[in-house]
């Protein structure tokens, strides 16, 4: 059985990455704060600016794979993910990193494909970049970038936002002109052991297979539930009438139609 380090395990990728993998791998996970549902042997607390920690792990582990959706401070994310590419460069480890459609928030006059050169205007986007770029200078076609739009789960951090907002009788923020995709903890989880299992190169935009405008998304769910309360607020996105759009398109052919979804089915698990 091969081994599988996920770097962020006990965040909302994390823990359903860990549930989708555990049959078919064997394990290991780190978290920050909470810890996995991992065996005890076979979690440790990492944060990101322990790279020595890190190194004496991944020499520990001898990984077949590593998937990294940690989180923590931007400045330290290059340096962290520079250490953790030369630790792999002289093995035959698979490095699979987690970016985000934050890549392309400097350019909002169309949704982007996987070739599309990245253009970011926010901090986040920019560390981003170039840590998928650190990655795939030192380990070439053995890093795979997986970018995704924004990230629901039945727990995850935006729907209990959703559900506090409601609890509280606050007004839900929405936006009528950004159109954007969105990708579930579960169905990521899901695409990425196919590309793993398939070992699949290169680049992937992973999110529903259609556009919806944020304030329609938002609109299903919050009026799902709570259908007598009116607590949507309409703004424009940058406070233009502009239409921007912030979707993650694919033009690849090898992730099967049986693993997309759409925004629908999305927020209907959401709903559940």
């Amino acid at each position: 059985m091969r081994t599988a380090l996920i770097l962020g395990a006990s965040g909302l990728v994390g823990k359903a990455v860990t549930n989708e993998f555990k049959d078919a791998f064997d394990l290991f996970g780190t978290y920050s704060t909470s810890t996995t549902h991992l065996p005890k042997e076979k979690q440790f607390r990492l944060d990101v600016h322990e790279v020595d920690r890190l190194q004496r792990m991944v020499r520990s582990i001898k990984p077949d794979i590593v998937i990294s959706c940690l989180r923590g401070d931007l400045e330290q994310q290059l340096s962290f993910h520079k250490a953790l590419a030369a630790e792999l460069v002289n093995t035959h480890s698979s490095v699979y990193f987690l970016s985000s459609a934050n890549v392309f928030d400097g350019d909002y006059s169309k949704h982007h494909f996987e070739m599309d050169g990245p253009i970011a205007e926010s901090e986040y986007g920019q560390v981003k970049i170039q840590c998928e770029n650190a990655l795939k200078d030192i380990l070439d076609s053995r890093a795979v970038i997986i970018r995704t739009p924004m990230i629901w789960g039945v727990e995850s951090p935006r729907m209990n936002q959703v559900r506090d907002s409601i609890e509280k009788n606050q007004p839900v923020d929405v936006y009528g002109n950004l159109e954007c995709n969105n990708i579930s903890d579960t169905q990521l989880a899901k695409q990425l052991h196919y590309i793993v299992e398939n070992e699949l190169r290169g680049i992937f935009h992973l999110g529903s297979v259609d556009m919806m405008t944020h304030a329609d998304f938002f609109a299903q769910i919050v009026n799902a539930l709570s259908p007598e309360r009116n607590l949507l607020k309409f703004n424009l996105y940058n406070d233009t009438a502009d239409v921007y759009r912030w979707g993650l398109i694919s033009s690849r052919t090898d992730i099967p139609v049986s693993l997309q979804i759409t925004n629908q089915a999305i927020i209907s698990h959401l709903l559940q």
